[in-house]
């Protein structure tokens, strides 16, 4: 009976606290407009937060998580001021006259010596976000052209020498020629040349294999197809040198993946080959994926090793051997990339570009934050993707504006915990993300909206 009328006096006095909140904003909009009510806003919340953490018990608080989720809802019916427009590239950037407090001493008559001035009469210079923006991408961007096509002749040795291993290991199985690729490739890498692609093909024989959808499966996965052995009443297993790894009459990524794996760690002679390649090659053991870790004098990157039935064996569709868990470990993963690039592309030619550059804008500022790493390039081109669906202007000068837009979306999905693919809407790339990951990554961006400066 205690416990219960001291929940009802907290009740009373949240009630009262919430009516003096009410008053308050309502009292704000008429004298400091909706801008000023939604700033005023925060800080009541704040402070009502701290009176609730106060007289609640430990179990009761509000997490990291919920704070950043309400603020966000409440900061979003408040309205952007106006700012001017930012400066182009094109546009020196003006030097600050002295401030008119710092006396100057006057120039003796008899001096012929102009005299320098002292660096604390110099205001510093405030730079707006889309200068700061463009000057983030100079430094932290892009990539040097010479790691570039250091990074391609490397890679393609590397194929070189992995193919002719294969064929000489597994000389029945019909592996296609080893291609590199990849964001590097088509220009959408940003930072340091950390990941290169690597796309070895597996060459199916036409009429024995079918695809058959996901969903259709006991998996329930949208993204993952399953490669089912056809025709085994004319052509019997053991006809397709791929029937070793079936099971239960579906083409196994994970089987496949394991012998390559092996093959890969303990039978290639990696030394010899970077030796004469001049660099250090080392299969990364510890990765369930097939990644070898490459490091020459001038920089270091990973070539990850991908097993695909390309697209003239599935429709277009390019599928991935990945290593999947649980009842979706024998399918394969639909690999998005190339039509997330082409799309990328197409939407570029039609303006200057902005879009791309706007990708690899995030991409820098999520590799360089330990919270932010977790979004990787496909979740940050599906945010591309989606806002690209809007009407408006993608020119460098709107860059600023965008970048901030991108922050809006992102926060908005990860609000929701869902941050659904542009060619399929029914599959959420924030599935696999645990709900500790995305209060953390929540309240960093959020942080960010407020000051976008620090996240860069």
């Amino acid at each position: 009976m205690a416990e219960f009328s001291q929940k009802q006096r907290k009740q009373r006095g949240d009630e009262g606290l919430g009516s003096v909140v009410d008053f308050l904003l309502a009292n704000a909009r008429l004298v400091l407009g909706v801008g000023g009510a939604a700033v005023l806003g925060i800080a009541t919340l704040a402070v009502k937060r701290l009176i609730d953490r106060a007289t609640s018990p430990r179990d009761e608080d509000d997490t990291k998580g919920d704070s950043w989720k309400e603020l966000n809802l409440l900061r979003a019916t408040s309205h952007q001021q106006p700012q001017p427009p930012p400066a182009a590239l094109s546009q020196p950037i003006p030097l600050v006259s002295p401030s008119p407090s710092v006396p100057v001493e006057p120039t003796p008559a008899h001096s012929q010596t102009t005299p320098t001035p002292q660096p604390s009469s110099l205001a510093p210079l405030c730079l707006t976000l889309q200068e700061k923006l463009l000057a983030f991408e100079r430094n932290r961007v892009t990539v040097p052209e010479a790691h570039v096509a250091l990074v391609k002749q490397l890679a393609g040795d590397i194929a070189l020498e992995l193919q002719a291993y294969l064929r000489s290991k597994f000389p029945e199985l019909p592996f296609g020629a080893l291609v590199p690729g990849g964001p590097l490739y088509d220009g959408l890498q940003a930072g340091a040349a950390e990941r290169v692609r690597l796309l070895a093909p597996l060459e199916l024989e036409p009429g024995l294999w079918s695809l058959v959808p996901g969903m259709d499966t006991v998996a329930r996965e949208p993204r993952c197809w399953a490669v089912r052995r056809t025709q085994l009443e004319f052509h019997p297993r053991g006809r397709s040198p791929w029937d070793r790894f079936l099971v239960g009459g579906y083409l196994s990524s994970r089987v496949l993946l394991e012998l390559l794996r092996k093959a890969l760690a303990a039978s290639v002679n990696w030394p010899a080959i970077g030796t004469l390649l001049g660099c250090l090659i080392r299969p990364n053991v510890a990765s369930e994926e097939l990644l070898l870790d490459v490091q020459h004098e001038c920089l270091e990157f990973t070539l990850a090793v991908l097993v695909v039935v390309p697209g003239a064996s599935t429709d277009g569709r390019l599928l991935l051997a990945w290593p999947l868990e649980g009842l979706a470990a024998n399918l394969w993963l639909q690999d998005l990339y190339p039509v997330e690039a082409a799309c990328l592309r197409a939407l570029d030619d039609q303006d200057a570009g902005a879009r791309r550059r706007l990708l690899l804008l995030l991409c820098g500022v999520c590799r360089g934050h330990p919270a932010l790493v977790r979004l990787g390039w496909s979740h940050l081109t599906q945010v591309v993707l989606n806002l690209g669906k809007e009407e408006v202007a993608w020119t460098e000068e709107a860059l600023g504006d965008r970048f901030l837009q991108a922050l809006e979306f992102l926060v908005g999905s990860l609000e929701q915990a869902n941050l659904p693919c542009h060619f399929n809407p029914s599959v959420n790339l924030l599935d696999s993300f645990r709900e500790e990951e995305i209060d953390d990554i929540g309240y960093v961006l959020y942080s960010g909206l407020q000051v976008p400066e620090s996240l860069l």
